[in-house]
């Protein structure tokens, strides 16, 4: 069995509701397709001597009903029909559905209004009504009930997989699918259908249980399953009227579809999580409003006397008398110190370490630039800062971030949230995402202003106005009432930029700003935050994948990889003379300008596994320089006389080196 087969049962049994569904849904299913075998009584033989017999009957272990049948058996055999017609159902409206979602998605136009206009027309109808219509002109049975249940559920389908469809179908693939010469059919089956996979089989595993239910209904009122035979809506309906005088006719098939359906919509939750990619570690949960602290370190920082520390910072966080002024903290209390941080994903019980043991100090008015490949941590690192990290699956497992003298992992949820946009502030990689869409520039910088300061609407628009003309926005109040898509890339991340300045933050934390734009505007931008960064003395944490971004406007560097810091410095010292073999490979992808004959080798492999990470030194698979002790322990990170850090046992030693040094890095 394949390791990504093996991964996906993982998922599914570590979820215990979809376990136990299973368990119930396979022992109904077993006894259903045993049943001929089993020895059971006729469910269609009478014996009026033994009607109505209560549960325990000698012979009888659930009763019998008021023609004296067997309940159990009955029970067996009906749950049998009910599981058959509804999957039948379900499977026949998944078809028909799906195949009219896809086609009107593939051609649009009228194909498309045609469908979708009839799709409306049977939605326009309840649905349980529209079944029984359908029944009145068939007529009652088992077969045109199946078929009426069916044809009610089409729109279903057709809509869930036509809005997937739609996404699809304007995408480059499809569009090299056609220079290809493939025929619009082996589009739509070859390329189209496979993608449109997963959202059928999740639509189908949770429609199960309803069809039945459906099912049952109609065999209630009679118009299903048609004596002698007996379904589990039947079997129901006709015990409706014995409720006083025997029960247990009609509780136990109640009962019975009651955890049948349970168990079918248990098993489909569960297997949604594994079939969609994008559930599989909980990225579609609702998050929490912050990043959930290990509990054995919570209860570090409550026993090292971080109590009073954290209510003395929730009651700064209430009222305006309280609040810090406008101006920015005083000198002492804007440092950002982070100290052997280590936030992990929990993905199916098992860890990944995407950042493992990082420590930073970001002094007041400094400007420090983290860098790495994608992947390395240094986004999570960032949004640790302020417990940002979704959970699920996010958690602090240790370490410590330190705003001046106040921690900030534990902290109470008002307490972070009185700091966010306020003193800490963010710009993201992609300003199109960052911003509502369905708001107006405008108004997104003024409900930052008026969140964080007692000021009036007419004086927030006037502040924010004032942010758009400071970050060189055209005309700012004009285009103050412009929406996000009204803006080109450019100008979205000013408004970005101008977000974060709303309030005068002490702290610009800056993830990867500029990767999205063209060279032109990526320099525009760069240039308006060193300026705005030296203007305004604020601290700033630049992001980037480049060392070309970063040697524009830091002064100083931390390389990160799999999750570690291996090297800090200052830039000059880190762009003449880099220590660690992963720094050094990385700046040889730096086109110098002016350097004729430069090789600009790609670094061979990938990093490693966050979720197996190897015992040495994490880049010793893709080092030119390792040697068999780089895998043998952990490597520190080695603080050094000349102020700089590096993880490499190999590293050039200056002359004079402290040992033990404690980082600040």
């Amino acid at each position: 069995m394949s390791t990504t087969r093996l991964s996906g049962l993982r998922r599914f049994f570590h979820n215990r509701l979809a376990t136990a569904g299973s368990v119930v849904l396979a022992l109904v299913v077993l006894l259903s397709l045993v049943a001929p075998l089993l020895p059971l009584q006729n469910p269609d033989t009478v014996h009026l001597a033994l009607r109505l017999k209560p549960p325990g009957t000698s012979g009888h272990l659930l009763g019998a009903d008021q023609l004296g049948r067997d309940m159990l058996s009955r029970l067996i055999f009906g749950t049998r029909v009910s599981l058959a017609v509804g999957i039948v159902a379900t499977l026949v409206a998944a078809v028909i559905g799906s195949l009219i979602g896809i086609v009107a998605a593939f051609y649009g136009r009228t194909v498309d209004t045609v469908l979708m206009r009839g799709i409306d027309m049977l939605m326009a109808f309840p649905y349980l009504l529209l079944a029984l219509a359908i029944v009145a002109v068939l007529g009652p049975g088992l077969l045109n009930a199946l078929f009426a249940i069916a044809i009610v559920n089409i729109p279903f389908f057709a809509r869930n997989v036509r809005g997937a469809t739609v996404s699809l179908v304007r995408l480059e693939y499809v569009d090299t699918a056609r220079l290809s010469g493939l025929s619009n059919v082996q589009i739509l089956f070859g390329e189209l259908l496979p993608n449109v996979l997963p959202v059928i089989f999740i639509t189908i595993s949770t429609t199960v249980g309803w069809m039945i239910l459906e099912t049952a209904g109609l065999s209630f009122l009679g118009l299903g399953a048609q004596p002698p035979r007996a379904d589990l809506g039947s079997m129901l309906g006709q015990g409706r009227n014995l409720l006083l005088v025997a029960p247990h006719v009609a509780t136990i098939p109640g009962i019975v579809i009651l955890i049948l359906v349970i168990a079918i919509n248990l098993v489909g939750d569960g297997l949604r999580d594994v079939i969609d990619p994008q559930l599989k570690s909980g990225a579609l949960l609702s998050p929490a409003a912050a990043t959930a602290v290990d509990r054995a370190l919570q209860r570090r920082l409550s026993d090292g006397g971080q109590t009073e520390n954290l209510k003395r910072a929730s009651a700064k966080s209430r009222g305006s008398a309280d609040r810090e002024p406008r101006g920015g903290l005083p000198e002492g209390e804007r440092s950002l110190t982070l100290t052997g941080l280590q936030t992990w994903f929990w993905i199916g019980g098992i860890p990944h370490k995407a950042v493992d043991d990082v420590s930073i100090h970001l002094s007041p008015g400094e400007a420090l630039g983290v860098m790495g490949e994608s992947g390395s941590g240094k986004s999570i690192t960032a949004l640790s800062v302020l417990s940002l990290v979704p959970t699920p699956p996010g958690k602090i497992m240790s370490g410590s971030v330190h705003f001046g003298a106040e921690q900030l992992i534990g902290a109470p949820l008002s307490r972070l949230q009185s700091l966010r946009g306020d003193r800490i502030a963010y710009v993201f990689q992609n300003p199109m995402s960052s911003l509502n869409p369905l708001l107006r520039v405008g108004e997104q910088i003024e409900e930052t202003i008026v969140r964080h300061q007692a000021v009036t609407r007419r004086e927030a628009r006037a502040r924010a106005e004032e942010l758009m003309e400071a970050v060189r926005i055209p005309d700012a109040r004009s285009r103050f009432d412009s929406f996000p898509h009204e803006f080109s890339g450019g100008m979205q991340q000013r408004v970005c930029i101008a977000i974060a300045l709303a309030n005068d933050p002490d702290v610009i934390i800056a993830d990867e700003p500029t990767t999205a734009l063209d060279v032109t505007i990526q320099a525009q931008i760069l240039r308006l935050l060193a300026e705005l960064q030296h203007s305004r003395n604020l601290s700033l944490l630049m992001i980037s994948h480049d060392f070309g971004v970063l040697s524009a406007i830091c002064s100083r560097i931390v390389v990160m990889y799999a999750g570690q810091i291996v090297e800090t410095g200052k830039v000059d010292e880190i762009f003449r003379s880099p220590l660690h073999p992963y720094t050094r490979r990385l700046m040889a992808c730096v086109p110098r300008v002016g350097a004729a004959g430069q090789e600009m080798d790609a670094i061979p492999g990938i990093p490693p596994a966050i979720d197996s990470l190897p015992t040495g030194c994490h880049f010793a698979d893709r080092c030119d320089m390792v040697q068999p002790e780089c895998r043998q322990l952990p490597i520190p990170l080695e603080s050094r006389s000349d102020g700089r850090s590096v993880r490499c046992i190999f590293a050039p030693k200056p002359e004079r080196a402290t040992a033990n040094q404690a980082v600040r890095s």
